[in-house]
């Protein structure tokens, strides 16, 4: 009997499950699947946006470890704290090390609000499940006191060293909507205020995008502070590099951050995200290792992309397996759409690296086509179609990018993009 290629994945999001049943749909036994994760559970981090205005966690999640032992894929609950290229193991934090032939870094990033002083201590955060509900109770709060008729201000914060700021943006907006769904006087007693390091709003998905804020908060009545970098956070006061202050009531940020695991052997910059080869996302250097998601060193952090280089990466192991020629390469054209609940907007960015620091990326110079942008409330049925989709795929131990059903749904998106993007 033939050896099998032994490929451990590290991690159990977007990037790591895409890549996990890609290979198994592609390789059959060919191959030995190991998935190591310190999380049994599959959240579907895009949605949790809906949890501060009610939603419950528990329907965003589901048990992944018995959906991949049911399609062959072995799996190993613990932390995985590094790689050990020379000796090709994947080392975890009880000890479970796990051999490999090939591995796929998918460990994700992590948000460190400790950099900002007094943001942790002051602010209000939507990276997990628990911060968004802590988010839930002081909306709530704000709400009643701005019900009995006590002005409130709320400010929002995008600080230095975020990339993925979408998710703030979508809750501002979702927030002035839920607001006026609220028996008066609640809209009118509560001020919003918006500000970002960021030059233009939204920066890493062009001008397009900037214009569509620039109009919502006009017509919502949301103040916007461009190029306000975050300096430190004081009971009551926000305080900018410029030496602005905002005076709020409820603070929400998301904070800056960084790789959530860093492997001290393989290259990588600062805030320890992985060096890689853009259209393999093969690590340098090291050929067997890749590293996707937000793991590895595309700027931009997003659950579609985090999928388009899963395929990428999965179908370059899988053609150095069978002999073959890859023909899915990482082509950051990115896909998302911002809910606003009476409305939702989506954007199909096709991007490329600016070679700056900001905005590490712009719009490809060329394929303005490609670029489109578009609002209404059509969009919000998209939303909830990928918010099924998704999930449902992986539940059942299915690629969702590389498989039948985007395959299937893609030739609708593209009929919404025609009849109703600009």
């Amino acid at each position: 009997m033939a050896t099998q290629t032994r490929i451990a994945i590290a991690g159990s999001g977007f990037a790591g499950l895409e890549a996990a049943f890609y290979l198994r749909r592609r390789l059959g036994d060919e191959a030995r699947i190991t998935v190591v994760s310190d999380s049994k559970q599959f959240l579907f981090r895009p949605n949790m946006i809906y949890i501060p205005f009610g939603k419950e966690p528990e329907g965003l999640t589901f048990d992944v470890s018995a959906t991949l032992e049911d399609h062959g894929i072995e799996w190993v609950h613990q932390p995985v704290t590094g790689i050990d290229p020379d000796a090709r193991t994947l080392i975890t934090a009880g000890g479970a090390d796990v051999e490999y032939d090939y591995a796929v870094l998918a460990t994700g990033a992590d948000m460190v609000p400790q950099e900002v002083p007094g943001l942790e201590e002051h602010a209000y955060t939507i990276w997990t499940p628990d911060s968004n509900l802590a988010l839930r109770g002081a909306l709530g709060r704000a709400v009643e006191r701005a019900r009995g008729g006590e002005r409130q201000r709320v400010v929002f914060a995008v600080p230095p060293k975020n990339m993925c700021s979408g998710p703030l943006y979508e809750i501002v907006l979702m927030l002035d909507s839920w607001l006026r769904d609220q028996p008066a006087p609640v809209r009118d007693n509560i001020t919003i205020d918006f500000a970002t390091f960021e030059p233009a709003y939204i920066m890493v998905f062009g001008p397009r995008i900037n214009a569509v804020v620039e109009q919502e908060f006009d017509a919502r009545g949301i103040t916007g502070h461009r190029e306000h970098g975050l300096e430190r956070v004081e009971e009551g006061e926000a305080v900018f590099g410029d030496g602005t202050r905002l005076s709020y009531d409820l603070l929400i940020s998301f904070p800056p951050y960084e790789a959530a695991v860093r492997y001290e052997s393989l290259p990588g910059d600062e805030r320890g995200f992985i060096d890689t080869d853009m259209e393999s996302r093969r690590v340098r250097g090291h050929d067997r290792i890749f590293a996707i998601g937000d793991a590895g060193d595309f700027p931009v952090k997003q659950a579609f992309l985090a999928l388009l280089e899963a395929d990428a990466a999965a179908d370059a192991i899988a053609c150095d397996i069978l002999g073959e020629h890859p023909d899915k390469a990482f082509d950051p054209v990115s896909l998302c759409i911002m809910e606003q609940f009476d409305k939702a907007t989506f954007a199909n960015v096709p991007l490329q690296l600016s070679g700056r620091s900001v905005p590490p990326v712009e719009v490809r110079e060329g394929a303005e086509d490609e670029y489109q942008v578009g609002s209404g409330r059509v969009w919000r049925v998209g939303k909830k179609m990928l918010g099924l989709a998704v999930p449902m795929h992986f539940r059942h131990g299915r690629p969702f990018h590389a498989g039948m059903s985007w395959k299937l749904m893609e030739p609708g998106l593209n009929g919404m993009k025609s009849l109703f993007a600009d």
